[in-house]
């Protein structure tokens, strides 16, 4: 006879920070959104890497930015890609774009699926999802 309990929900997968990316997620910790910054042609990237993507310098740091910003693209997920999404189905999966230029791929909270446009202005949120990990996330901004 089959076992037709429920299944518990596995966990979420989180991210693992690489030596590049840590600082974006001590900063998201605290509930800042820190993106790389090169010193000698003043231009800002994502995803973060060693040097910089423009010039190839190596002179770089990190800065705070807005995270305000507007949405690229967006898709709505209607089957979990991971059995620990189930429960969250629709959910939105957006490319943001910074108003300092880079994109950061995350999720939009406070719309509805069907409300989502391209071009709607949206700013981090922080969702602290254990005492290690917090994910920015983007909210409607109507500024």
């Amino acid at each position: 006879m089959a076992d037709s309990s429920p299944r518990p929900t596995p966990p979420k997968p989180l991210p693992t920070p690489s030596p590049e990316s840590a600082p974006f997620w001590l900063a998201a910790r605290n509930h800042q959104l820190h993106i790389p910054f090169c010193n000698t042609c003043e231009k800002f990237w994502f995803p973060p890497s060693c040097l910089c993507p423009n010039c190839l310098s190596d002179d770089t740091g990190w800065r705070e930015v807005s995270g305000l910003g507007r949405v690229h693209s967006h898709v709505v997920f209607h089957r979990a890609f991971h059995p620990a999404f189930t429960h969250d189905v629709p959910y939105v999966v957006a490319v943001i774009e910074l108003d300092e230029g880079p994109r950061l791929v995350s999720n939009i909270v406070g719309f509805g699926p069907g409300e989502i446009r391209c071009g709607m202005r949206v700013k981090v949120t922080y969702d602290d999802v254990t005492a290690q990990v917090t994910l920015p996330k983007f909210a409607p901004h109507n500024a």
